[in-house]
C-alpha cells in the first residue's frame, strides 16, 4: 500500500508519476517551486486548525500538484513528503548558493549587524547570494533585495560539508521540542537526524518509522558507537558515544544529552525498551 506521507495521491487527483498504481479522476504533472518563508508548515490536510507533519525552510524545492483556496499541495524535493501549506508561502523557482549552517541567523536590512532585523532563518536555509560587503570589519553576504546575513553564518553549496553529523546535531542542545518541527526554532527527534545527516551531506527519510526502516543496518547494543541510532516505537536518538545520546525529547521539551541507560529506564514505563539499533550507512 502506498503511503501518503510519501506518495501525493487522493480520489480526485494525483501525481502523474502514480498512474497505474492508484485511481482518480484526474492526473497530473507537478509544477516546481520554492519555499519564500522562514519556516512554513505541512500539514495532512488543508487546516490551520490540525497539527503539523513536518516544515520546511526557506529554499526547499517542492512539486506542486495542485493550488486552491489560498493553499497547495505539494510534494518535498529532498524527503518526499506530500501535505498541504498556504499558497503564498511559494515562490518562482530560482537556484540557491548558499545554505545556512549555523543553527539561527539573522537577515538585516543592509550589511550592518546595527540594522533593523526582516527575519530570522534556520540552519538548512537555502539562499541566493548575489554580493557580499563589508562593515567594521564583519563580512556580510547580500540578497538581491539588499538583505544582508553575517557571513560567517552561510556555507557555498558548492564547498564540501562537514563529514561529522553528530556534532552538527551538538549545535542543537536546548533548542526546543516541537512536534513536527525541523528547524532550529522548534525541532523533533526525526527532524534532528534529517537536518543533522543533511548538513553533514547524507539524504534520510523524515519520520522515526521510516529512518528505523531505511537508514543504515541493524547492529547490536553492544556494538554501539558515535553516530548509531536507538530506536523506540515512535522515537529516535543519536549516540554520541557508547553510553551518551542526543535527542529532542518531551520530557525536556528541548534538544537534550542523556545516557542511554537512563533513557531506557526512563522511556520503558511509557514505551518499552528500544526496538531497534542501527549504524549509518546513508545514502549520498
Amino acid at each position: 500500500m502506498l503511503d501518503r506521507r510519501l506518495h501525493a495521491f487522493r480520489p480526485d487527483l494525483a501525481d502523474l508519476a502514480l498512474k497505474g498504481q492508484v485511481e482518480a479522476d484526474r492526473f497530473v504533472s507537478p509544477e516546481p517551486a520554492i519555499i519564500n518563508r522562514p519556516v512554513v508548515a505541512l500539514r495532512p490536510k488543508p487546516d490551520l486548525t490540525i497539527g503539523i507533519d513536518t516544515e520546511l525552510l526557506m529554499g526547499e524545492e517542492v512539486r506542486v500538484f495542485e493550488r486552491n483556496n489560498g493553499w497547495a499541495w505539494v510534494q518535498a524535493v529532498d524527503d518526499g513528503y506530500v501535505g498541504y501549506l498556504p499558497e503564498d508561502a511559494l515562490g518562482p523557482l530560482v537556484a540557491p548558493t548558499h545554505v545556512v549552517t549555523a543553527p539561527r541567523t539573522f537577515v538585516y536590512s543592509g550589511a550592518d549587524l546595527r540594522f533593523p532585523t526582516r527575519m530570522a532563518l534556520s540552519m538548512g536555509s537555502r539562499l541566493t547570494i548575489t554580493g557580499e560587503a563589508e562593515t567594521r570589519g564583519t563580512r556580510y553576504l547580500l540578497l538581491a533585495d539588499g538583505g544582508a546575513l553575517v557571513a560567517r553564518h552561510l556555507r557555498p553549496l558548492s564547498e564540501p560539508v562537514p563529514a561529522d553529523y553528530v556534532s552538527v546535531a551538538g549545535l542543537f542542545l536546548e533548542t526546543p521540542y516541537l512536534w513536527g518541527g525541523k528547524s532550529g526554532f522548534g525541532i523533533d527527534c526525526s527532524g534532528l537526524v534529517q537536518l543533522s545527516m543533511r548538513m553533514a551531506g547524507h539524504k534520510a527519510p523524515r519520520d522515526s518509522d521510516m529512518q528505523a526502516l531505511g537508514l543504515g543496518t541493524p547492529i547490536e547494543r553492544q556494538d554501539l558507537q558515535r553516530g548509531d541510532l536507538v530506536f523506540w516505537k515512535g522515537h529516535v536518538a543519536i549516540m554520541e558515544d557508547e553510553t551518551s545520546m542526543i535527542h529532542a525529547n518531551g520530557n525536556t521539551m528541548s534538544v537534550a544529552r542523556e545516557t542511554l541507560e537512563a533513557a531506557i529506564e526512563r522511556i520503558g514505563w511509557l514505551y518499552g525498551t528500544p526496538t531497534g539499533y542501527r549504524r549509518l550507512v546513508a545514502e549520498t
